[in-house]
């Protein structure tokens, strides 16, 4: 059988875009891990929906596994091979159709990267809000099949309230097409939205229309610092009301992460001193750079006489910006500092935030092994990561970890992921946040629009 579906493969799509045997070593299944030869039957290199539908048609009547590979920045696992799986990748199916300045949308196949996707809005004055640290690597198609969150969420939401029209293949190779670029449309179900989120399981996305905003004319940051949680709260509350509808992004850094993000061998210099609890970097997009950087700065003022926040920087200059946002966005910088890594991104009621992710803290130290703690997030939607620096990779350690992470989430209504998915590596922890009857639902959905269960098999569920 698996000569039987090379060689099909081959005749059809030819040996400038199968590849078996030894090639396949050649490649791997993540940015981190480039050093662990790819295990698969065979990797296909699409290059039009055509070849995605005769690809699931083939590997659907033979009964193979299929994973898609598209930027390779999936952290929970779901882009993972045994080895009997035929891989497709995205990488050759990355034009950017077209950019429509009067409906304000943007159309794209899946495997465009996530920069150029902004770059091209922003050549047509135009801006796609979603932005997260791995734009220069993460492809669309796996951003919309995650339902990518990062950094302006707060103020323009997930990936799932960007996308207005989506082509994607089920797993028999039936091609679901509806690139419509209209806002409303209330005619039956929303079939798209089937495939934002589920990571790869109920079908491959190959193509979606995107809604595009205008571009702001201005962006305004600083640097706060807190000793207190409440403070971050209330002042998050302050400067929503205060900026009237510009605030776009409130990122918390807890004291120890500021640190190491502002101290060798990290090459950002620290904009507050490293002596405070809370650091928080907010953002403003608007359309007056000079009215916008007063009414910021007369904020901040008022804040400080009243003792809302205890210090604070302000970015004057397009470096400032540059150097205030790399601090945030260069999580690698935290990664190098950690032996072994293992990172988190995970939801919760943001009045709870402070004294549970303290509490956390303080037992993640008391496990034998654990050396490093380091929490931050997107404080404005609930969503904090951690990256934890560990002596070794042992299943007790990566599970004692978890247990401390996750097990607090079900009765806080919280989530085990915010943003990343659930994929191998958080299945068990699925129930935590959903209940019986909607994983049961999951199950009902996945068998009917993949019954033969092909499509990245074993992932989510």
């Amino acid at each position: 059988m698996t000569q039987e579906v090379i060689k099909l493969l081959l005749d059809t799509l030819g040996e400038d875009k199968v590849f078996f045997g030894e090639s396949v070593k050649e490649r791997y299944h993540h940015i981190w891990k480039m050093d662990e030869p790819l295990q698969a039957l065979a990797v296909v290199v699409v290059k039009n929906v055509e070849d995605v539908s005769f690809v699931l048609r083939i590997c659907n009547e033979t009964k193979t596994s299929v994973v898609v590979h598209g930027g390779l920045t999936n952290l929970v696992g779901s882009t993972e091979t045994v080895g009997n799986e035929v891989v497709i990748t995205l990488e050759k199916l990355n034009e950017i159709i077209e950019v429509d300045q009067s409906s304000r949308t943007i159309t794209a196949e899946s495997g465009v990267i996530l920069e150029d996707l902004q770059i091209a809005a922003k050549n047509a004055d135009l801006l796609f809000p979603l932005n997260f640290g791995a734009k220069g690597s993460a492809q669309i198609g796996g951003v919309i099949s995650t339902n990518a969150g990062g950094l302006r969420v707060f103020r323009y939401g997930m990936t799932r309230a960007l996308v207005l029209g989506l082509e994607a293949v089920l797993a028999d190779g039936t091609i679901i097409s509806s690139m419509k670029k209209i806002i409303k449309d209330n005619s039956g179900y929303d079939l798209k939205q089937m495939f934002i989120g589920s990571e790869g399981t109920l079908g491959v996305v190959t193509k979606a229309v995107l809604k595009l905003v205008e571009s702001p004319s201005s962006r305004v940051t600083a640097f706060v610092a807190f000793d207190e949680y409440q403070g971050v709260v209330d002042f998050l509350k302050y400067m929503d009301k205060g900026m009237a509808g510009t605030l776009s992004g409130y990122e918390l850094i807890w004291g120890e992460t500021y640190t190491c993000m502002t101290s060798p061998p990290a090459i950002a210099k620290p904009p507050l001193a490293q002596k405070y609890k809370y650091y928080v970097l907010v953002e403003g997009l608007g359309n007056n750079q000079e009215g916008d950087q007063k009414r910021l700065e007369s904020l901040l003022e008022y804040a400080f006489e009243n003792e809302m926040i205890l210090d604070a920087a302000m970015a004057h200059t397009e470096s400032d910006l540059e150097w205030f946002w790399n601090i945030r966005e260069d999580v690698h910088v935290i990664k190098s500092q950690c032996n072994n890594d293992q990172h988190f991104d995970i939801s919760l009621p943001i009045p709870l935030i402070g004294d549970l992710i303290e509490q956390m803290k303080t037992r993640l130290l008391l496990i034998k092994g654990v050396e490093k703690v380091f929490p931050f997030g997107h404080v404005a939607d609930g969503n904090v990561h951690f990256i934890i620096g560990k002596e070794d990779t042992s299943d007790s350690l990566r599970e004692a970890i978890n247990d401390v992470i996750y097990l607090p989430l079900q009765a806080i209504g919280g989530s085990v992921s915010a943003e990343h998915g659930i994929g191998l590596h958080k299945k068990k922890y699925l129930s935590l946040c959903r209940t019986e009857a909607e994983i049961d639902l999951m199950r009902r959905l996945k068998k009917c629009y993949d019954p033969r269960g092909i499509l990245n098999p074993g992932k989510v569920l």
